[in-house]
C-alpha cells in the first residue's frame, strides 16, 4: 500500500519528499514498522491523505487512495470494481461505435448529394470515362485538402501500410465536418460557383 501512496504523490504532488518516502519504503517490511496518517503527512508533505484532529476531525483520503485501500482489504470489492470497469468500457465502446457508424452514414448520404451535383453541373456529355473519373476525384480531393490538408494520394504515400483511405481512419468530428463540406459544396456547385470560389467559401 505504501508503494501506491508514494506513486500517487509523485504523480500529483510537486512538493512530495521522495527521500523521506524511500526511508519509509525500506522500513515497511519490518515487523516493528508502523505508519500513521499524521506521520506520513508531516514527513513527506503528502496531500493525498488529510488528517484533522478535534471533535469534527478525522482522516480523509483522495478517492484513488480510498479505492486502492478498499481493494487491498476486500477482494470482493476489487472484483466489483473490475466488473464495473469492464461494463463502463463496453458501454463507452458501444456509444463510440454507434456515433461512428451514424457519422459514416451521414457522410455516405451527403456523398451521394455531392456526386449528383457534380454529375448535373460539372460533367458535360462529351467527356470520356477517364475525364469523368478525374472530375469526381478532383472534387473529392478539394475537400480532402480543405479538411485534412492533403490529397488522397499524398495521404496514401505517407501511410502506405495502413489499410483503406484517409476517410476510413477519420475521427468522428472529421467525418461530421466532411459531411457538411460535401453538402455545402453541392449547394455551391448548383449555384454555378467556380472551384476557386468554392474553396474560399468552404
Amino acid at each position: 500500500m505504501i508503494e501506491f501512496l508514494g506513486l500517487w504523490e509523485r504523480l500529483h504532488n510537486p512538493d512530495f519528499k521522495p527521500l523521506e518516502f524511500e526511508g519509509f519504503r525500506k522500513q515497511a517490511g519490518a515487523n516493528a514498522f508502523t505508519m500513521s496518517p499524521k506521520k506520513w503527512i508531516e514527513a513527506t508533505d503528502a496531500i493525498g491523505i488529510v488528517s484533522k484532529a478535534g471533535r469534527y476531525g478525522g482522516t480523509y483520503a483522495h478517492s484513488d487512495i480510498a479505492m486502492s485501500f478498499a481493494t487491498w482489504i476486500s477482494p470482493e470489492f476489487q472484483l466489483y470494481i473490475m466488473k464495473d470497469y469492464r461494463r463502463l468500457k463496453t458501454d463507452e465502446n458501444s456509444r463510440l461505435s454507434l456515433n461512428w457508424n451514424l457519422n459514416r452514414e451521414i457522410s455516405r448520404l451527403n456523398y451521394r448529394i455531392h456526386t449528383d451535383a457534380i454529375k448535373d453541373n460539372l460533367i458535360p456529355p462529351e467527356l470520356t470515362s477517364a475525364q469523368i473519373s478525374y472530375t469526381y476525384a478532383n472534387e473529392a480531393d478539394m475537400l480532402n485538402v480543405i479538411l485534412f490538408g492533403k490529397t488522397a494520394k499524398q495521404w496514401k504515400d505517407e501511410n502506405s501500410t495502413v489499410k483503406g483511405n484517409m476517410r476510413d481512419v477519420a475521427t468522428l468530428n472529421q467525418l461530421l465536418v466532411l459531411a457538411n463540406l460535401e453538402s455545402y459544396n453541392a449547394v455551391l456547385i448548383n449555384q454555378g460557383k467556380s472551384q476557386k470560389e468554392r474553396m474560399e467559401l468552404l
